[in-house]
């Protein structure tokens, strides 16, 4: 694996030519620092001290034309910067590209090569170029002050130096310090930047569990950690300033203390002035960037660059579907008569929808409209439709995840408005498309909807629902699960494992075998139906109604239950879904739907048969 260090050196190697542009550029912009001095002792020894202000003005001329020249320089390494900048940064951007798709390739998915990509990347480009700046600006400046000292005066220069070495010093012994506090950091804000993804891609999983509390509680464990390991960071400013204050400005009362010393020797007044503009505005403007942009700029650039390399269409309930020969059974309330009544003294159903409606904003066509259904205890329900119908938006309804603008949701008798979330998650368990697992042991996975589980529920259901060797193979109940060491498939068969543990009597499985092959599916679905309570699936393949008791049809217009065979004699519509195009009832009993070459495999039941 290449090391940091290594990846600049190649980076740099491979922009030989611009930087010997820079370089040269960098010469020119330092020509005010290595001349300031200078011609300041000049200027006041030989010009104004010496009754010749005409000689002095000369002299501080020459300085105004070297600082143009300077600016140039600037201007024009500016320039240069991108060229040397950008293809650094392409180049990371795909090393973090292709470790991502490897992984996901792999079944792997890494939730933090977001902050990688869009982050981390971004601020490795900015520090390099900072960093790069940074070091040319010193290596310039304090050269040319330097230089500029020794030919002014090489006392002074020797003054000089020795506590602008000191301060380097005491700089460089504290950097191993800095750097690792500073990866600590970059460790925080990619562990709080995966768990906040993993958070927010189960919300559905979250609210519906009534976990809100203990998810909450959880990130922000992770903000906490952060924000200790800024503040450590923090304190490294205590080391930059003392740098600072040894290199930077104890060269100035040392040049003041050795005046009277250095007039001694023969040198006058304006090589003093001279000395101490090359120390204020050469060395110590260059030392205050060198140590403000490695310990900023230098380290980040270091740690994060090191992680880089290491991880390299609404259902509209108005009107009978053309072509059903009895509107009287659409779920819907019927002209003079409230639909689906319940007959006194008969248990509550598990599930009742009466009015409901519901638009994703004021001014927005309704997803569901005045929609009444019953669910009795012990059913098994699949819901079908078309994409985008209302599928999951009904799923949310009816596990109070969403809320109607009109009409009432019951679960068990019980309405749905104004439960708790601790009391609508013993009532019903809603298992959505993108699975919730959370970074802790596979048994604080599996049983946090019912703590007190024993180990041995927990296998006796694994070995039901079939996981018992995805339980093996993750490492056993006190194995440490993290959301990215898992795929999509794993994290949905944990979440249903879960959901059937929960003591729920409803379960609602929202396209939640999506990531899972037929024949898997097939056999979760077969568990879950012959689990004890109601069952309800949004289906993602429609093999899902062929093991339902009922079939609800979302269509756009209508919204029709019945049998799997049912609808398909009454339904152009269902028809058309399940791949029989527009033909009528009668053709469907003696034709294959389009796709099938053969009959349904074995295990495909029709509902209403033994």
């Amino acid at each position: 694996m290449s090391t940091v260090g290594e990846v600049t050196r190649a980076a740099l190697r491979q922009r030989r030519a611009e930087l010997w542009r820079l370089a040269g550029w960098s010469l020119a912009e330092a020509l005010p620092a290595m001349l300031a001095g200078l011609l300041t002792a000049r200027a006041v020894d030989d010009g104004f001290l010496a009754g010749r202000p005409a000689t002095g003005l000369l002299w501080l001329g020459l300085l105004a034309a070297a600082v143009l020249v300077g600016a140039v320089g600037t201007n024009r390494a500016y320039a240069l910067l991108g060229d040397v900048v950008e293809p650094f940064r392409d180049d990371l951007l795909r090393r973090v590209v292709t470790g991502a798709l490897a992984g996901a390739t792999g079944g792997r998915a890494d939730d933090a090569a977001v902050a990688r990509l869009t982050h981390q990347v971004e601020m490795v480009r900015d520090t390099y170029a900072g960093l790069l700046m940074v070091v040319r600006g010193f290596l310039f400046a304090a050269g040319a002050a330097l230089v500029g000292l020794f030919s002014l005066a090489a006392p002074v220069a020797l003054l000089v130096t020795v506590p602008v070495l000191a301060g380097l010093g005491l700089f460089a012994a504290a950097l191993p310090a800095m750097v690792a506090r500073q990866r600590e950091y970059v460790l925080a804000d990619e562990d709080l930047g995966r768990v906040a993804v993993a958070a927010v891609t189960g919300h559905r999983d979250v609210t519906a569990s009534g976990a809100r509390d203990r998810v909450t509680d959880w990130i922000g464990g992770y903000v906490d950690a952060q924000a200790r390991v800024e503040r450590r960071l923090a304190t490294m400013a205590v080391t930059r300033g003392l740098t600072l204050a040894v290199g930077g400005w104890l060269p100035v009362p040392v040049v003041l203390l050795a005046t009277p010393w250095l007039l001694r020797q023969g040198l006058g007044p304006g090589a003093v002035l001279g000395a101490l503009v090359y120390v204020v505005r050469g060395v110590q403007p260059a030392l205050h960037a060198l140590v403000q942009g490695v310990a900023a700029g230098g380290l980040r650039f270091a740690v994060t660059l090191d992680r880089l390399l290491c991880t390299g269409t609404s259902p509209s309930l108005v009107g009978p579907d053309p072509g059903t020969p009895d509107a009287a059974t659409t779920v819907g309330p019927a002209a003079g008569a409230p639909a689906n009544p319940v007959t006194p003294g008969t248990p509550a159903p598990a599930l009742s929808l009466r009015g409901v409606t519901f638009r994703y904003g004021p001014h927005a066509e309704p997803v569901l409209d005045r929609l009444d259904l019953d669910v009795p205890a012990g059913d098994h329900l699949v819901i079908v439709g078309a994409s985008g119908i209302g599928k999951s938006t009904l799923a949310g309804l009816i596990a109070g995840v969403l809320h109607p603008q009109a009409g009432t949701v019951h679960l068990g008798g019980t309405p749905v408005a104004g439960a708790s979330p601790a009391e609508l998650a013993g009532r019903r368990v809603l298992i959505p498309q993108e699975a919730y697992v959370f970074t802790g042991t596979l048994r604080d996975n599996l049983t946090y909807l019912c703590p007190d589980l024993p180990d041995t529920a927990l296998t006796r259901a694994a070995a039901r629902l079939g996981l018992t060797g995805l339980l093996e193979r993750l490492g056993g109940y006190d194995a440490t699960l993290r959301p990215t060491g898992l795929s999509a498939g794993e994290r949905q068969q944990l979440a249903l494992l879960r959901a059937w543990l929960s003591p729920a009597p409803l379960t609602i499985l929202d396209e939640a075998t999506c990531h899972l092959d037929p024949a898997t599916e097939a056999r979760l679905e077969t568990a879950f139906a012959e689990r004890p309570g109601t069952l309800v699936v949004i289906a993602h393949r429609l093999s899902s109604a062929l093991r339902a008791r009922r079939v609800l049809l979302l269509d756009g217009r209508t919204a029709l239950v019945d049998t799997h065979q049912g609808l398909i004699d009454r339904s152009a519509g269902y028809r058309e879904l399940v791949g029989y195009g527009t033909a009528g009832a009668d053709e469907v009993r003696s034709t294959p739907p389009r796709g099938r070459s053969a009959p349904l495999p074995a295990g495909y039941a029709h509902p209403s048969s033994p």
